[in-house]
């Protein structure tokens, strides 16, 4: 209890010595106040204006761009399934990359042959071919002579968005009337020549590039001047204008505005003629293209010298099995101006003709087309066809070595056509190809004059080695019915023409080459009274500058 009073007196004595000396601090100096504050004062960020990114708006227009495969032979077109690198075609000739070439032989019948090239540009701005061909012969046949001369330029100027194209081309050939009796008739060469000479001048202009609202276009004009000395002329004027606009990769259309114009007179008849044929047509066309299948349906008015024919024009294709096979089916029409020139090139001993009456023809058909691995190919097609206007070839009732046309209105033709190709690379090439064709119905003509029922065709192309190349090419037919100036009916017999020949690469430059030309030697008749040369042997060399 003593110790507890102690301690109280000794805390109260210190408390007040420490307030006494508080009490007697200097006033007289400034006071200060410390304030603490966890708030800290910035500047605001300047506004800035911020740009964002936006997605780029799809472009819906999508080009079209067909892949096209060139024709494989003379027969036929040969559009695979699906996209597929393929072999070149082979040549007739070794290519060892020279554009300038002069090709000579002669031959057996007396035959010089000369075939010459040349080209000039620079391939980019603008390319001019020159070509020239003449060959000539004279057959065991008094008058049995033949001579063919072509000369031709064609060019094309290459501009950013248009090429434009133009030819300028003579052709003569002389034929001889040599099919009448020669132990009844003796004629000089002068009195049987069937000469003809033609001129042709065309110019073109195609675009490069589609323009602003996506159309392609072609327009092109050809004039065709087609005489044969004091018996005939005929002049031609051609023009067209086809138009194409695609939308989507699925939906085109296409449109094609052309005028054939023709003017024929006869000379030296007992009464002459002067002819205008001339046609007009419009074909719009509309396409659809899907994976599977492409469909094409259109109509073609045609005026056929002042006649309105209005022609159907559907087809397509249907890809199956894995795109490998092709059908295809269509309803078409055409209408052939059978021309003198055109005539002619049937049959070049035909008289002069007195009218011109075209061919309208319309085809239904449905086939098949198949890509088997990389190298074989194949097509068959069946067609029903019906003519108006068929021209049937007749042997004239004076000499029989000249023929007339004899006119049908109406015929009908069941045809069959197939081919095949196999190539491989540039080394080897094959095809083939077969048409049949069953005429029946006609109105005016007991038979059809002059046709062929069953044709063969084939060629092969083979480079046995790097610097050789073989080929051969086939060609038969059947039977055909012809009718004779006493109006006599019977049937020529068929015939086959095989032909051989190879090619020897002696330098870079030169080359030697030989053909053999109807090997079995088989002196047939395509048109009665005309027997052809028989075996027919030609070579010489090939220099390339």
């Amino acid at each position: 209890m003593k110790h507890t009073i102690k301690y109280f007196f000794f805390l109260l004595l210190v408390g007040c010595s420490v307030t006494t000396a508080v009490a007697q601090k200097d006033s007289t100096k400034k006071q200060t106040v410390d304030i603490t504050s966890s708030y800290k004062p910035v500047l605001r960020n300047a506004v800035k204006i911020n740009f964002s990114a936006t997605n780029l708006t799809a472009d819906t227009a999508k080009v079209l761009m067909p892949y096209n495969i060139p024709s494989q032979n003379l027969f036929y077109t040969y559009q695979p399934g699906s996209l597929k690198p393929l072999a070149l075609t082979q040549d007739t000739s070794l290519n060892l990359g020279i554009r300038n070439f002069l090709k000579a032989g002669f031959g057996n019948y007396s035959t010089p042959y000369i075939n010459a090239g040349f080209s000039f540009g620079d391939e980019k701005n603008a390319l001019v071919n020159v070509y020239a061909d003449y060959i000539s012969s004279k057959g065991p046949i008094k008058n049995q002579d033949y001579s063919g001369m072509n000369i031709k330029a064609a060019g094309s100027y290459f501009t950013p968005t248009n090429e434009i194209s133009g030819s300028l081309g003579f052709t003569q050939q002389d034929f001889h009337l040599y099919g009448y009796d020669h132990q009844l008739y003796s004629f000089t060469k002068e009195a049987v020549l069937q000469s003809f000479q033609q001129i042709n001048l065309s110019a073109a202009i195609k675009n490069k590039l589609e323009t602003e609202i996506g159309i392609n276009y072609k327009p092109n004009i050809a004039v065709n001047i087609f005489n044969s000395p004091g018996r005939l002329s005929e002049n031609s004027l051609l023009l067209a204008v086809p138009l194409s606009k695609t939308f989507d990769e699925t939906f085109s259309v296409k449109l094609s505005v052309a005028a054939n114009i023709t003017s024929y007179s006869s000379k030296n008849l007992d009464s002459n003629v002067k002819i205008n044929n001339n046609v007009y047509q419009l074909a719009p066309e509309l396409v659809y293209a899907k994976p599977a299948f492409n469909i094409h349906a259109g109509v073609s008015p045609t005026w056929d010298n002042g006649k309105l024919n209005v022609l159907p024009n559907i087809y397509g294709e249907f890809k199956i099995a894995d795109k490998i096979f092709l059908l295809q089916a269509g309803l078409v029409g055409t209408i052939t101006k059978n021309t003198y020139q055109h005539l002619v090139t049937i049959n070049p001993w035909l008289q002069t003709i007195s009218q011109q009456q075209n061919t309208k023809e319309t085809e239904l058909y449905g086939g098949l087309k198949a890509t088997v691995g990389k190298h074989f190919s194949f097509s068959a097609k069946a067609s029903w066809i019906t003519f108006h206007n068929m021209n049937f070839f007749i042997n004239d009732t004076a000499l029989g070595n000249s023929f007339i046309i004899s006119n049908d209105r109406r015929v009908n033709d069941f045809r069959i056509h197939g081919d095949m190709s196999f190539i491989n690379q540039d080394k080897f090439t094959i095809t083939g190809g077969l048409t049949f064709n069953g005429y029946n119905g006609m109105k005016d003509n007991e038979r059809a004059w002059g046709t062929v029922p069953v044709e063969i065709t084939g060629s092969i192309r083979w480079g046995a080695f790097k610097q050789v190349l073989l080929k051969s090419d086939f060609w038969a037919f059947s039977s055909s019915p012809y009718l004779q100036k006493n109006s006599s009916k019977n049937t020529l017999g068929g015939g086959a023409d095989l032909s051989i020949g190879a090619e020897l690469a002696v330098t870079k430059k030169i080359s030697v080459w030989m053909d053999v030309n109807n090997l079995f030697n088989n002196k047939y008749e395509r048109w009665k009274n005309y027997p052809v040369y028989g075996l027919n042997v030609l070579g010489g060399a090939i220099v390339r500058f």
